[in-house]
């Protein structure tokens, strides 16, 4: 399957799924005009599991990613050491918003990427995926993560 095809399945299956509610392992995101994408994640919420992240991975479905959580909003960097993947790093606050993407950051790179203050939640998700489904600074994620008080798109 294409690259557009892939982004237009994603958007697909969050239209037949708007009503959803939030499931362990599941984050949605939306816009000013409605749904973007909805992917299955791993969650990274353990230093270990954190340090590993997507490393020596050869290959991640499109619909997928890994979910980095950490315990209060904080000035997260990333770099790409052992990544094989391109990657896009979606930066999201305790309430839910994007507040950066980087976008299809380069697999082996020790760049430092800057994820910006306040972030408590990272999405990582295939390298161009973002721009092709509308995920911008501003967008909301919805996620049994976030604390339902201050999130923007709370779980139901």
């Amino acid at each position: 399957m294409g690259s557009s095809a892939a982004a237009l399945g994603l958007w697909l299956s969050l239209a037949g799924a708007a009503a959803a509610d939030c499931t362990p392992g599941r984050v949605e995101f939306r816009g000013d005009k409605g749904p973007l994408a909805a992917f299955t994640v791993e969650v990274a919420d353990t230093e270990a599991l954190r340090e590993t992240g997507l490393m020596n991975r050869e290959k991640m479905a499109s619909g997928a990613g890994m979910l980095f959580v950490y315990g209060k909003p904080g000035h997260p960097y990333f770099w790409m050491k052992n990544t094989l993947l391109p990657l896009d790093m979606i930066f999201i606050d305790v309430a839910g918003r994007v507040t950066r993407v980087h976008d299809t950051a380069i697999p082996g790179d020790l760049t430092p990427i800057d994820g910006g203050a306040g972030v408590q939640f990272v999405l990582e998700i295939g390298g161009g995926l973002a721009a092709r489904l509308g995920i911008v600074e501003g967008a909301e994620m919805r996620s049994d993560k976030l604390d339902p008080g201050a999130a923007v798109w709370p779980c139901p």
